[in-house]
C-alpha cells in the first residue's frame, strides 16, 4: 500500500521519533509499504515521520546514485545495491570535511538546495530482523543516511540552510504546506482537509 507523503508544515515532521520495540504491530507490513511509497515517489530514502508515523525507522535504496559518472569506483561500489532498513538508528560519529550537495526531500517537493554535511558517518542500527549493526559510510551513502536520520530527529534539510536561503524559499514552503504544489505522488498537506 502506498502511503501519502506528509508535506512540510505537518507537526509530525518536527517530532523526535520513538524507538520501536521488536513486537511492534505490523512492522514488516509498514516497512513494505514504505518501500512501495518511496519507489512510487522516485525517492532514494524515506523516514517513517514522512508517512505520518513518529517512529525511529527509515529505508534507503541509494542504488540510483551508483550511475553517477563523477563518482570514484569505491563510491560506486558502496552505492551499488545499497538497500537497507534502519530501525532505532543512532549516529555514533560524524567525521571529515563538510561538503555541499544539492538535496531535495519528498516532503518538500520542488525545493532543492546545497547542504553541507560531514563526509563520513558511523551509525548503529537494527535491521528488519532486529540484528544490530554498526557501520561507517562515506560520501553519498553517508549523506543519504544523515538526511534520513535527521527526519527521525525532527530536522529537515531546510533547517541547515543560511538565513538568506531560508528567507528566499519561505514562500515556496508556505505554498507546500497549503497544497499549492504539483507532485506526481500522493501527499497529505497540513493546511488542507483531506488528501491529494
Amino acid at each position: 500500500m502506498i502511503y501519502p507523503v506528509v508535506a512540510y508544515g505537518d507537526p509530525v515532521l518536527r517530532k523526535v521519533a520513538k524507538d520501536i520495540p521488536q513486537d511492534y504491530p505490523k512492522l514488516k507490513e509498514i516497512i513494505e509499504n514504505m518501500w512501495e511509497t518511496m519507489y512510487g515517489a522516485s525517492g532514494v530514502g524515506l523516514a517513517a515521520p514522512q508517512v505520518g508515523m513518529p517512529l525511529r525507522l527509515f529505508v534507503i535504496d541509494a542504488t540510483p546514485f551508483a550511475d553517477d559518472e563523477e563518482l570514484t569506483e569505491e563510491e560506486r561500489n558502496q552505492l551499488t545495491g545499497f538497500k537497507k532498513v534502519f530501525i532505532n538508528a543512532q549516529i555514533e560519529e560524524e567525521n571529515g570535511d563538510e561538503w555541499a550537495f544539492n538535496e531535495g526531500c519528498l516532503s518538500i517537493p520542488n525545493v532543492r538546495e546545497d547542504v553541507f554535511r560531514p563526509e563520513e558517518v558511523t551509525i548503529s542500527y537494527l535491521d528488519e530482523n532486529f540484528n544490530k549493526h554498526t557501520e561507517t559510510y562515506t560520501g553519498l551513502a553517508a549523506r543519504v543516511i544523515q538526511h534520513e536520520y535527521d527526519h527521525i530527529e525532527g530536522i529537515l534539510f531546510t533547517d541547515k540552510l543560511s538565513s538568506l536561503k531560508k528567507r528566499l524559499i519561505k514562500g515556496k514552503l508556505a505554498n507546500i504546506s497549503k497544497g499549492k504544489v504539483r507532485v506526481d505522488y500522493r501527499m497529505r498537506f497540513p493546511e488542507l482537509k483531506g488528501r491529494r
